[in-house]
C-alpha cells in the first residue's frame, strides 16, 4: 500500500483525458532508460475498491521497463469528472488504452487485481496483437459476473461478494455521506474485523493497509463496475493470444478455485498458481512471489 518507505520509487505523474474522465497516471521509468514507442511496459490495474496505491508492494524492485500504474476514472485521484453513468467494460479499456497510447506505447504487459483482472482480460481479448501478457491477481470473473447479475440469488450462492455489492449500492444511494461513512469506519478498529475475510492472516497485515483500503472505497464507481460486469460475454476471451497467469489464494472469497478452472478452458494458454496462506490481496500478503511469477510471465 502507500505505507511511506524509504528510497521509494520516483513517479512521473500526468493527467489525461479519457471519455469517462480524467485519470491520473504514474509512470515509474525501466532501468532501459528513457521510453520508446518500442517498449513494453508493465501496466498495474486496480481492484473496484482501491486504487494504484494497492500495488506499492510490488514496486520496490527495480525493473528493465517501465511500469504504468492507473487510477482508473472513478477510483483514487481520478474521481473529480468521472462519467460513471458510462461505464462499461468496453469503455474502461478504451481509457487505458488511450492512455497507454498518450504516454507513447504501442505494446503492453498487463497487471491486473480483483476487477484489474477482469480488465486485464477484456483488454487482451479486445487488442490480442498489442497485449504481450496477462497477470491476473484474483480476478472477479465468472462468479462475480453472475452475481452482478442476480443478486438476490449471489447472496445464497455467493454470499461474500454479494453482501459487499449491496452494502457498497446501500452506501451509494447515500451520495458523499454514504463514502463519509466508510472513511469513517477505516479510522476505527472495526475496520480490521470488516476487512479480515480478505486476508488470511489479518492480524499480520499493518493498520495502514485498512485504513487506505477504506479511503480507496467509493461506493458509487463500484455499484457502476458491478453493473458493467454483469452479463458480460466471456465468449470474447477465446480471442486471447497472448500468455495468461491466474493467480487466486487458497483462501480467497472473491475468486473461486472454479472461476480459474473456467478461465483455463476458454484461455487455454493460461497458467494457473493457487498461493497457500494467502486471500485476495497476493500482492499485498506475498509480493515477492507475485512479482517472480510476473518476471516469469
Amino acid at each position: 500500500m502507500s505505507v511511506q518507505q524509504k528510497n521509494a520509487p520516483t513517479l512521473r505523474r500526468h493527467v489525461l483525458p479519457t471519455e469517462l474522465g480524467p485519470c491520473m497516471v504514474r509512470v515509474q521509468q525501466g532501468t532501459h532508460g528513457p521510453r520508446a514507442e518500442s517498449g513494453t511496459p508493465e501496466v498495474y490495474l486496480h481492484g473496484a475498491a482501491g486504487s494504484w496505491t494497492t500495488f506499492q508492494s510490488l514496486l520496490a524492485r527495480a525493473t528493465a521497463h517501465d511500469r504504468v500504474l492507473i487510477d482508473l476514472p472513478g477510483w483514487g485521484e481520478s474521481t473529480a469528472g468521472a462519467r460513471r453513468e458510462q461505464f462499461s467494460i468496453e469503455a474502461m479499456a478504451r481509457a487505458v488504452v488511450g492512455v497507454l497510447s498518450v504516454l507513447g506505447y504501442r505494446r503492453w504487459k498487463l497487471v491486473g487485481h480483483s476487477m484489474g483482472g477482469f480488465l486485464a482480460l477484456h483488454m487482451a481479448a479486445a487488442w490480442p496483437e498489442e497485449t504481450a501478457g496477462v497477470a491476473a491477481i484474483s480476478a472477479t470473473t465468472f462468479r462475480v459476473s453472475d452475481a452482478c447479475g442476480a443478486p438476490l440469488r449471489g447472496l445464497y450462492k455467493f454470499p461474500a461478494f454479494t453482501g459487499m455489492l449491496l452494502a457498497m449500492r446501500s452506501m451509494a444511494a447515500l451520495g458523499g455521506a454514504g463514502t463519509a461513512v466508510v472513511r469513517t469506519i477505516a479510522t476505527t478498529p472495526l475496520m480490521r474485523p470488516l476487512m479480515s475475510p480478505f486476508f488470511a492472516d489479518p492480524a499480520a497485515i499493518p493498520p495502514a493497509v485498512f485504513r487506505e483500503l477504506g479511503d480507496d472505497a467509493r461506493p458509487a464507481s463500484f455499484s457502476a463496475a458491478a453493473r458493467a460486469a454483469a452479463h458480460y460475454d466471456f465468449g470474447q476471451w477465446r480471442g486471447i493470444l497472448c500468455p495468461v497467469l491466474a493467480i487466486r489464494g487458497d483462501r480467497d472469497v472473491f475468486t473461486p478455485e472454479s472461476d480459474l478452472a473456467r478461465l483455463a478452458v476458454v484461455v487455454p494458454q493460461t497458467r494457473l498458481a493457487t498461493f497457500e496462506r494467502c486471500g485476495h490481496f497476493a500482492h499485498i500478503e506475498q509480493p515477492d512471489h507475485v512479482h517472480r511469477l510476473i518476471d516469469e510471465l
